[in-house]
């Protein structure tokens, strides 16, 4: 069973929104994308690209703004500080993956490199942080994170900002007027390339 079957079945066990359940599911779905990337040629593996790129920015986004202030609470200030410092470092190499031909060796190579950071990043929170979280809020608590969180989620950045990467508070203070900026640059290169 792979890494991504073993975050869905554990997140099956949880109730619906709960938070933990839901960030398993994402890791997953980061998981298969990063599949689809390093398969894929051309124009796909621009387009899958850009929904990783998506998805790691909207997800890192709302973790740091719902889950870690939770986790300095429940898994210790050490371990919520170690995670937002390894979202800090991807968020910088996200946004140099963003500025590179996907189709160089240089970017496969880098992409290698950022894969196995963001793998060994999901081990780090699903091995520390999520059952501290977990342990240390009730369902209710839980399923109103998960609620919280895909609310974050819709008004997250879709691109890298590591200025604001790391920071819970940078992303509450910037991340809905970056994301407005974001979700309109996203829009409009959309209609051009369907046009």
């Amino acid at each position: 069973m792979s890494t991504a079957e073993q975050e869905r079945a554990q997140a099956a066990k949880l109730p619906a929104d709960d938070v933990v359940g839901l960030l398993l599911q994402q890791h997953a779905r980061i998981r298969d994308l990063f599949d689809d990337v390093k398969s894929a040629e051309g124009r796909h593996k621009q387009q899958a690209f850009d929904e990783l790129r998506a998805v790691l920015a909207v997800h890192e986004t709302a973790e740091e703004m719902i889950v870690r202030p939770v986790a300095g609470a429940t898994a210790g200030r050490a371990e919520a500080d170690a995670r937002n410092h390894e979202e800090a470092e991807a968020g910088k190499v996200l946004a140099q993956l963003e500025k590179m031909d996907v189709s160089s060796p240089e970017f496969d190579d880098l992409l290698a490199r950022f894969e196995k950071a963001v793998s060994d990043h999901a081990d780090n929170e699903e091995r520390e942080e999520f059952p501290a979280v977990h342990e240390g809020r009730t369902e209710e608590q839980l399923i109103r994170m998960g609620k919280q969180l895909l609310a974050a989620e819709k008004i997250a950045p879709t691109h890298p900002h590591p200025t604001t990467a790391g920071s819970p508070m940078a992303q509450w203070a910037v991340g809905p007027l970056a994301s407005l900026i974001d979700r309109t640059k996203d829009a409009i290169r959309s209609a051009g390339a369907q046009g």
